[in-house]
């Protein structure tokens, strides 16, 4: 279980650098900035990578989690860079992460305190 306890905090740590990145930015800001953009998409391809690692029983005990979405935006991201849709990295970044991070965080409360 250890393992899963330090992907799961990958994932977390990789959330908040996002929140610090976007702050007080709007999409124009983050589509425009080249630097902006790269760092949030190597923070989401982190998020990715850490849930493509964790066990399937254990992801099967949080079905209200996307894993498959989260590891499939990771896949495009890493494999098809210029297919990346600014737009939907932004949604990702904005609104799914904040939730995904909630979401871990009582993981982690719940099951390794």
């Amino acid at each position: 279980m250890r393992r899963e306890k330090l992907y799961l905090a990958d994932i977390v740590e990789a959330a908040r650098a996002i929140e610090r990145f976007l702050m007080g930015q709007d999409f124009d800001e983050f589509e425009q900035n080249e630097m902006l953009n790269s760092a949030v998409l190597q923070k989401l391809t982190v998020i990715g990578d850490a849930a493509a690692r964790l066990p399937k029983e254990f992801t099967a005990r949080f079905p209200d989690i996307p894993w498959v979405d989260i590891v499939g935006f990771r896949n495009i991201a890493v494999h098809e860079y210029f297919a990346i849709r600014w737009d939907i990295a932004w949604v990702a970044a904005v609104d799914d992460v904040p939730r995904l991070k909630e979401q871990i965080e009582k993981i982690l409360r719940d099951e390794f305190s």
